[in-house]
């Protein structure tokens, strides 16, 4: 029986990954701040991530993206159309193509591409690439196969028909009628190609004057649903069935699927899948089972938000998304408390409800701390301050909970704290997707492509080593196959749960919980101290009689060694621990422990 294994994804931003150019000047064109290439993951670098504990390499934004960038085959996009002048990678020009600046030779930027999937590959890695199926850029037009554009053959009198693979506007919509207005500094700037025929803005903003805050590079994608008057209706509005033949069904649902044939056959293994709940569930049915027919271990990742009115069910869409065929699906809800208890009053004891343990999906979360759309642990603006080493408790809760994906984000593992206005999105903590750029805490990581370290700090390099130890600590059966009994609420009133400040009830900065596979009869203790500058003091942690029989424990005596870094050793009798506990001593501000039961 082949044993269980978790992904470990590596999200790299390829603009930025390889980018040794450090002269970062805000608003910088390509050729004044540089940019990552397909060569540039070469084999050190992919021999560096899989010693990392990584298993697949999400390659974000690879897809060709509107640009401010020209090149003989391709010019240079409407300037007022653009965030920052990289442009967001989000907003796609061609689904059949690779982006011309992430290329030696731009001319040959498939085959460079193509080789970079073989190089994964060879480590025994898995390459990940978007999908991003809501919406494209306003100038999509695709070279590579024109006779698959999104809306050459489109009827433009209709707000909405089955068939047409846009929206579209009329006189009496908002806005202010014909022409399309962009924004601009200047004030409401016409976009020539809609001059006529405006289409709705990817946010589903049905307006002729999308603002600022709108997706306004992008237009919606209609895959036979009126997203207007709420979630699809079978009874009323039917979409096919899982198993329809690609004659039968809307216009969009055959290009994605050509869309999605193509990359299959070109070698990528898997699709993380932007705003995926933002499109019809039958079609998540019927397209996955098509991929699947194709590769049947192919991989789907959801970023997903149930709390986003734009969804298109009734229901909880996280459900939806893993019963359409999803593997994963995002797990906002644990990011926001964890980051609410270490900015704004929230507790440790909140995660119990937010990570929804006894709810099938528990298993199928993808956890991280830092990716693209969230700002850097590591900012000296966020995470009250902390620092980079806020990331190890954190992480450590997320990784160890559930047997789903678990994601890293390049430069997390460097401490990068994006702290310079880069463009586009000012000063906002993140590192910019719309502008050419490179990570400070990452750059002497790459060493002039070695990928070695060589020119990292020692505080840096032990952070790096400890996502490596916790990462791979996360690929041992406990936690592949094993199952999870959270201790906070056995804790409540034990008063040597890390109490701080005259507090009556425990759980507050100290999380912990027990995973246990019980084919092999690993058994780990997870315990962190949240607290960015508190120590914990003489801390037990009470571990219940039914824990002890969820884990077949049938020894007397216990014993548990950290494995995560520190010289923790402890022990209990089983007859004391669900009243004393097992003594942990104290525990420092960002304590992090995986305490494995010896045998």
């Amino acid at each position: 029986m082949e044993k269980p294994t978790r992904p470990h994804i590596y999200q790299l931003m390829v603009r930025h990954f390889g980018n040794t150019n450090e002269t970062r000047k805000p608003h910088g064109t390509i050729e004044e701040n540089g940019c990552g290439k397909f060569n540039d993951i070469n084999d050190a670098a992919l021999l560096s991530l899989k010693q990392l504990g990584i298993t697949h390499v999400w390659l974000t934004g690879v897809l060709e993206q509107a640009s401010s960038t020209s090149y003989p085959d391709r010019p240079g996009d409407f300037p007022g159309l653009l965030k920052g002048k990289a442009g967001s990678p989000y907003a796609v020009r061609d689904y059949f193509d690779v982006c011309p600046d992430y290329a030696v030779e731009p001319e040959n930027r498939l085959a460079e591409f193509q080789a970079l999937l073989k190089r994964i590959g060879s480590h025994g890695l898995k390459a990940i690439i978007d999908f991003i199926p809501n919406h494209v850029a306003r100038s999509y037009a695709s070279d590579v196969h024109p006779e698959l554009s999104f809306g050459k053959d489109d009827d433009t009198s209709h707000f909405f028909d089955p068939n047409n693979n846009f929206y579209y506007l009329g006189d009496l919509h908002p806005g202010g009628g014909k022409p399309l207005k962009l924004p601009s500094d200047d004030g409401p700037l016409p976009y020539p190609p809609e001059s006529e025929h405006g289409k709705v803005t990817g946010n589903n903003a049905i307006t002729w004057s999308p603002s600022r805050n709108d997706w306004y590079e992008t237009i919606k994608l209609n895959y036979g649903h009126d997203f207007s008057v709420g979630p699809p209706c079978q009874l009323i509005h039917p979409l096919p069935a899982p198993d329809a033949i690609l004659s039968m069904t809307p216009d969009t649902w055959q290009k994605m699927d050509s869309i999605l044939a193509y990359w299959q056959d070109m070698g990528v293994e898997g699709f993380r899948v932007d705003m995926a709940h933002m499109v019809p569930m039958p079609y998540w049915h019927w397209q996955i089972r098509r991929c699947r027919q194709r590769n049947a271990s192919v991989f789907f990742m959801a970023e997903a938000y149930d709390n986003d009115p734009a969804k298109l069910t009734d229901g909880n869409v996280l459900d939806e998304l893993l019963t359409a065929g999803f593997n994963a699906v995002y797990d906002a809800p644990s990011y926001d408390v964890l980051k609410a208890v270490i900015e704004h009053g929230k507790w440790a004891n909140d995660l119990d409800e937010a990570t929804s343990p006894f709810c099938p999906r528990f298993h199928s979360a993808l956890r991280y701390a830092e990716n693209h759309d969230e700002v850097r642990i590591a900012s000296p603006r966020e995470w009250a301050a902390a620092g980079m080493d806020i990331g190890r408790p954190v992480c450590a809760i997320l990784f160890g909970l559930g047997r789903g994906p678990i994601m890293i984000y390049n430069g997390q593992e460097t401490g990068e704290a994006a702290l310079d206005a880069e463009g586009f999105c000012g000063d906002n903590a993140r590192t910019s997707i719309f502008d050419y750029w490179s990570m400070p805490s990452f750059t002497p990581w790459v060493n002039n492509h070695r990928y070695d370290g060589a020119k990292l700090n020692q505080p840096r390099k032990e952070l790096r080593n400890f996502y490596s130890r916790l990462l791979r600590l996360c690929a041992e059966p406990a936690f592949t196959a094993g199952e999870f009994y959270g201790l906070n609420f056995a804790n409540h009133n034990n008063p040597n749960y890390g109490r701080h400040g005259g507090e009556f009830v425990s759980g507050h900065w100290l999380y912990s919980y027990l995973r246990y596979d019980a084919a092999s009869g690993q058994t780990f203790l997870v315990v962190v101290n949240l607290h960015p500058s508190e120590t914990l003091v003489n801390v037990h942690v009470q571990i219940p009689e039914n824990a002890l029989q969820w884990m077949n424990n049938s020894a007397e005596h216990l014993s548990f060694t950290d494995r995560l870094g520190s010289a923790t050793a402890t022990k209990s009798t089983a007859a004391e621990l669900p009243t004393l506990g097992l003594p942990l001593g104290n525990l420092p501000p960002k304590a992090t422990l995986y305490l494995e039961r010896e045998s």
